[in-house]
């Protein structure tokens, strides 16, 4: 978390200096994408295969390929990110390994052909050209706002952390071996053409990236060349691996990711604690020892009987109602997640409209954003979060990041502790369009000005 002075106040002061100063991005052709909700930008990203479709014949199923042959979204699709952007990016002090690696598939092994330290463009172009080098570029939403809007909207529309690699791969090579991924992945062929070829997973649904021999793979399943304006889906654990043929200069794509660690595993390993916790409380079965010696013994066969009827105890318990809670999981999405695309601002985010009393009508900002959670080492506590009002990028541990062509810190968390008594008052300011502040479900007026007055503050409600 920044704190004042230092080391930040330093970096907080270059922000200002560089907000001022010309971004990367330049005039964009007309846009295919509607940015009015999470919902449409993913229903024109996905065009013309409607959304109903997709998620019944394809997510997580099946590949889908959709070839536009469309002047305009092809043209689109090259703002987003070009080879010719390298040059510039280059002077803004870009390393090897955190911003981007240079590699080669050689004898079906990736080879890392990086340098040390600041990447010069001149030798990375070098490389490019003479040692068929592919450039991975790590997160270009930091110096494309269109990407940028492009992710924060998917990571509103899936509720999971979405990511993003630009590719360029010079002609007559191929960056990376046959492997599968942990992800769900979005493919936006920007420049040129690039040879796909997609296999059958060995391992469906896969929890790990991996590379895969030649002679465990087999025939490909799908051959196709993406061309500028195309898209091209494929789930986790699809086998591929892609080219740029002869005759082509360059291909350049952008791969758009989401859903890492994001399955029904990885919630009930971060909420059955809770559960457990909370079903303890209430069945004394649960709260009984385990056998003598359990610990020292090599096999525990002989408890799995009882093991199975706790965890059908459990199963029971969540048919009454109760709050299944997901800790761990939602914590990391809040801390890390993009926030909205807005204007570079030298100073914080002010509170929206006027001081809110009790008369006042109130909305939620950045609804997209705002999370509820009940902290589970705190019982009698709920928060209410939003990570974006400072409209930062989440840190992740790193100090300091690009964005948008200026340097932004990475946000706090903004939020704020509440007694348990007031989750139905923030739930009905969550789920509603607009409230009064008077028809907030507290006991006094008292209590419902000061939960106001507390949001607005941390600029989580504007005043209508």
């Amino acid at each position: 978390m920044p704190r004042k002075g230092g080391k930040v106040a330093a970096v907080a002061q270059e922000a200002q200096a560089r907000c001022k100063r010309p971004k990367l991005d330049t005039a964009a052709p007309p846009c295919p994408l509607s940015f009015e909700s999470p919902d449409s930008l993913f229903r024109s990203l996905i065009s013309p295969v409607g959304e109903e479709v997709f998620f019944r014949d394809y997510w997580e199923q099946k590949p889908l390929l959709v070839q536009r042959s469309d002047v305009l979204v092809a043209a689109y699709y090259q703002s987003l990110f070009q080879l010719a952007d390298l040059r510039e990016l280059c002077s803004q002090g870009l390393c090897y390994g955190r911003d981007l690696n240079v590699c080669r598939c050689v004898n079906g092994k990736k080879k890392v052909l990086n340098k040390e330290g600041r990447v010069n463009y001149v030798q990375l172009k070098k490389d490019f050209d003479q040692k068929k080098a592919t450039i991975q570029f790590h997160q270009p939403q930091r110096f494309k706002e269109e990407l940028w809007k492009i992710q924060e909207k998917l990571e509103c529309y899936f509720g999971s952390l979405v990511g993003s690699n630009v590719y360029i791969t010079p002609q007559g090579s191929q960056g990376l071996p046959p492997h599968y991924d942990d992800v769900e992945v979005f493919i936006l062929q920007l420049e040129g053409e690039k040879h796909w070829r997609l296999y059958s997973p060995t391992v469906p649904l896969a929890r790990e990236y991996s590379v895969e021999p030649a002679d465990r793979i087999g025939s490909p399943t799908h051959e196709f060349m993406l061309k500028p304006g195309d898209l091209l889906y494929f789930p986790r654990g699809t086998i591929h691996q892609a080219d740029t043929p002869q005759g082509i200069s360059h291909s350049t794509h952008v791969t758009i990711s989401t859903y890492q660690n994001n399955s029904w595993a990885d919630f009930l390993l971060d909420a059955i604690p809770g559960l457990v916790f909370d079903a303890a409380k209430e069945d004394v079965a649960l709260r009984t020892s385990i056998p003598r010696q359990l610990l020292m013994q090599v096999s525990t066969a002989d408890c799995t009987k009882q093991l199975s009827s706790l965890l059908r105890r459990l199963a029971e318990s969540l048919e009454r109602p109760r709050e299944l809670r997901s800790c761990d999981m939602k914590r990391d999405f809040i801390r890390h997640r993009l926030p909205p695309c807005l204007p570079c601002l030298s100073a914080p985010l002010a509170p929206g409209g006027k001081l809110p009393k009790i008369d006042s009508k109130i909305r939620l900002q950045f609804r997209d954003h705002a999370v509820i959670t009940v902290e589970p080492d705190q019982e009698n506590a709920v928060s209410m979060r939003n990570p974006l009002v400072c409209l930062g990028w989440g840190g992740g541990g790193t100090s300091l990041h690009f964005a948008r062509g200026c340097f932004s810190l990475p946000p706090q968390t903004h939020g704020l502790r509440f007694p348990l008594s007031h989750m139905d008052a923030l739930k009905q300011i969550w789920s509603g369009s607009t409230v009064h502040v008077k028809e907030l479900n507290l006991a006094s007026d008292a209590e419902k000005e000061n939960l106001a007055l507390s949001l607005w503050t941390e600029c989580l409600i504007e005043v209508l």
